[in-house]
């Protein structure tokens, strides 16, 4: 509960933009959380997390609503690591995009690399990869890719990364693929907001005679 004290028309005139605040972040924190509740049970433990897609101006505060849920925000923006995707390999191979990302000058960000078959897989982390992100990649194909990669010893230390329409209800179906982060846009751009209302209780200020 919420106790919100002060002059009627300025309360009046804030309660839209407070409720609705509150309702759209607490959908986001709850949906976190069931998310959360439906990967227990993961072997290595299956971590929740944000991804960029919010809602424009709300970033911050949903990636904190995300916290609050029991998930990780992930990364703010393009700024916190350097992500090869499937466009920029179908220019470049993999090894070499690993290379010239890890050549970048400034300060050292963690490079990872979209990755959709055991062969990809294999060669990022070869070159040296710190992050694979397996995107739209089913439960069986992921766990084929991961299987893999422990077959070639390469599995560890990479963190493993799987994302592209897993909802709270679908991400329990990813815990036994040996991933170590589900990282769901829905929880942040299509999270439900619950219901909030004001109550007002007037309060009566005695006036004192001069």
């Amino acid at each position: 509960m919420l106790v919100v004290r002060g002059e009627a028309r300025r309360v009046l005139g804030a309660e839209r933009t407070i409720l609705n605040v509150l309702m759209h972040a607490s959908g986001v924190a709850t949906a976190t959380a069931r998310a959360v509740r439906a990967a227990r049970g993961a072997r290595p433990r299956l971590e929740i997390w944000a991804t960029r897609k919010t809602l424009p101006g709300l970033r911050d505060l949903e990636k904190s609503a995300v916290v609050h849920g029991g998930g990780r925000p992930h990364r703010r923006d393009l700024a916190d690591a350097i992500l090869v995707k499937s466009n920029h390999l179908a220019f470049v191979p993999v090894a070499e995009a690993v290379r010239r990302a890890r050549r970048r000058g400034g300060r050292p960000r963690p490079i990872e690399v979209e990755v959709r078959d055991a062969a990809t897989a294999i060669a990022a982390a070869r070159a040296g990869a710190d992050a694979l992100l397996l995107d739209n990649r089913t439960p069986a194909r992921a766990r084929a890719i991961v299987r893999a990669l422990v077959r070639a010893g390469l599995r560890h230390p990479l963190r493993i990364e799987v994302s592209g329409g897993i909802t709270p209800a679908s991400v329990g179906r990813y815990r036994r693929v040996g991933a170590d982060v589900a990282s769901l846009g829905s929880v942040t751009h299509s999270a439900a907001a619950l219901p909030f209302r004001m109550r007002v209780r007037p309060v009566r200020l005695s006036r004192r005679s001069p």
